[in-house]
């Protein structure tokens, strides 16, 4: 189970997760990481588009710690039915989501945490924030990375 933090514009339009540029590079960090998108529940721990209007486009605006709240009993009830042996959490809100607190991804990335009865948990970055790195071998350093930690989240549960 793979969650992010909300959905973005092209997402919030398509009425799925993870469509947009962001959902391409988590597309191909799969792919890379022997990850089939089919078979991953792909959701966000915010499920509305929080945004203000720009003229015509629509800019994301970071979801409140209440609207975290509002939506955690849905992703509760998500991880109650789809029943993972691992959650994969893409994002600081997701990972707030997840675990009742603020976290820093740069000090838990990548490592396995227990959550809940069966499930282990792994926090790592979303991939949006590869696509808010300036330069060309920075995002591709993070794409490492995230590539690094998907393919331990598959290891995981082999």
């Amino acid at each position: 189970m793979l969650i992010g933090e909300q959905p973005g514009d092209q997402e919030d339009l398509a009425g799925r997760p993870f469509v947009g540029p962001a959902g391409q590079i988590l597309d191909r960090a799969l792919a890379r990481a022997g990850i089939s998108r089919e078979a991953a529940y792909l959701t966000n721990a915010v499920k509305r588009f929080k945004y203000v209007q720009q003229g015509k486009r629509r800019i994301h605006q970071t979801p409140s710690l209440a609207d975290i709240k509002h939506y955690r009993w849905w992703l509760e009830q998500e991880c109650e039915l789809v029943k993972p042996d691992i959650i994969v959490v893409l994002g600081a809100i997701a990972a707030r989501a997840m675990t009742g607190k603020s976290v820093t991804i740069s000090r838990t990335r990548g490592e396995l945490l227990e959550h809940a009865e069966h499930s282990l948990l792994m926090i790592t970055a979303h991939p949006s924030y590869i696509l808010r790195i300036p330069d060309k071998a920075g995002q591709e350093i993070e794409y490492e990375k995230l590539v690094r930690d998907l393919s331990a989240a598959m290891n995981a549960v082999r």
